[in-house]
């Protein structure tokens, strides 16, 4: 029987080896969604582009929502701020969701053995960075169009979300894997990633909170993420660097976690698909 190394330099060894692969099938299956559609890959753009209009109307208009920054806060300010958190949360709640059916959905690969089923997160989170990169440029053009300013902390916003990429891809290859053999778990999936959705400081700041439930949405590491992601986006100030290494050693543990995970069970994919 084929025996498939839990460890940590094998991860990053398979993600290195495959990298063209990864790529090759992560831009296949950006275009094949948008096949046959009438505007093609210019879905990618517009989509966030009415995401952003559509909460700006709802937060800012129907619910007069505010974020406290400055006095003279303006909907655009809102919305900006809001949409950062949409943007990090959609590339978490993405990956996650998908997860449980990526095995499931590609049976032709488990049954090749030359196959590197491993890289399949890889191949579903590179599809997912991309319209998360488009999303982010909806956002920087807002920001030029409207401010006329971007802070040079900006280019800080990949570091920062260094430590998410690692802990959802740790996930993905768990659920991956579990998603084999208990196929509801992408029910789970979903009902998570929408509770995230509130409980991560997306449409509010954790300042807004009374002073006893803020610890629980601090300990929350999406939401921990948001809140960084604003500070050098938006903000202009530089990240918390110590909380950011804490983070990323966590997020490297789960990766690894689930890697491992991935590898030992994935000698059964083929009797039970």
């Amino acid at each position: 029987m084929q025996h498939f190394s839990t460890s940590p330099r094998e991860m990053a060894a398979s993600f290195w080896q495959h990298r063209q692969l990864i790529l090759q099938m992560s831009k296949r299956e950006v275009i094949g969604r948008y096949r046959g559609s009438i505007m093609g890959l210019a879905w990618s753009f517009f989509n966030p582009l009415m995401m952003l209009v559509i909460y700006t109307f709802v937060f800012s208009v129907v619910f007069k929502a505010r974020w406290g920054v400055h006095a003279d806060e303006s909907k655009a300010d809102f919305a900006i701020i809001l949409f950062v958190g949409l943007i990090v949360h959609g590339l978490f709640a993405e990956c996650i969701n998908r997860a449980p059916g990526l095995i499931i959905s590609n049976v032709n690969y488990v049954k090749k053995v030359v196959f590197p089923l491993e890289i399949l997160p890889w191949v579903a989170f590179g599809s997912t960075l991309f319209h998360t990169a488009i999303s982010l440029g909806v956002l920087l053009l807002a920001q030029i169009i409207l401010s006329q300013h971007i802070p040079l902390t900006g280019v800080l916003f990949p570091v920062v979300l260094l430590p998410l990429v690692l802990g959802t891809m740790g996930l993905a290859w768990f659920l991956s894997a579990l998603g084999v053999y208990l196929r509801d778990i992408s029910q789970l999936t979903n009902m998570f990633t929408t509770v995230m959705l509130f409980i991560s400081a997306v449409f509010f700041p954790i300042s807004a909170l009374p002073a006893r439930y803020q610890i629980w949405l601090k300990i929350n590491p999406l939401a921990f993420i948001i809140e960084e992601g604003r500070k050098v986006l938006i903000f202009g100030q530089l990240p918390n660097f110590i909380a950011l290494a804490m983070l990323l050693v966590l997020g490297a543990l789960i990766a690894w976690a689930g890697f491992a995970c991935f590898q030992k069970t994935r000698k059964g994919f083929a009797d039970v698909l």
